[in-house]
């Protein structure tokens, strides 16, 4: 690179910063500032009520999936009320299990359940969950959640709607 060449490309960045800091009315920097004192960036009594779950999907036509994953969206926002997903039991308060449980996902269900931590809480999402919804007699069919572990919460429908979904979750979140 010549000299007039790193000139040019030295005054381009200049005015880039000088937009940067014009935008964004502070100045630019590359150094990170400190986070605040654990005890006020996080107030204990917000987080107090959270559940987190582990979803598990044994063996479903994923109608379940669907409405669960509808209270998500920002019309239902469960979130909002501290209740969350997570993608390792080992971080999750209990299971959200939906589905009736098949050959191949009694084991990783059984896994899933022993690596997340006591206490715990298994709730059985749907018809299928609960009762195996007349598919018992299925090929690879196995029983139904309760069959395997002790059902906590039941939240029956086929699927069920979010509201419902929505408001038995903020029921066990809150005990």
């Amino acid at each position: 690179m010549s000299n007039e060449e790193s000139t040019k490309s030295e005054s381009r960045n200049k005015k880039e910063n000088n937009l940067l800091r014009a935008v964004l009315g502070r100045k630019t920097t590359t150094q990170t500032e400190p986070l605040p004192d654990s005890e006020t960036f996080i107030r204990p009594d917000i987080n107090s009520k959270s559940l987190v779950l582990r979803h598990v999907d044994v063996g479903s036509c994923n109608g379940c999936e669907v409405e669960l994953g509808l209270c998500f969206a920002p019309i239902y926002d469960i979130e909002s009320y501290g209740i969350s997903l997570t993608a390792s039991p080992r971080h999750s308060d209990g299971l959200i299990v939906t589905g009736v449980v098949t050959s191949n996902m009694a084991a990783p269900l059984m896994d899933a359940y022993r690596a997340t931590p006591a206490p715990k809480v298994v709730i059985a999402l749907g018809d299928c969950a609960i009762n195996c919804n007349g598919l018992g007699d299925g090929y690879g069919v196995e029983g139904a959640v309760g069959e395997f572990l002790e059902v906590d919460l039941q939240i029956r429908g086929c699927p069920p709607e979010p509201k419902s979904i929505i408001a038995e979750l903020r029921r066990i979140a809150k005990a």
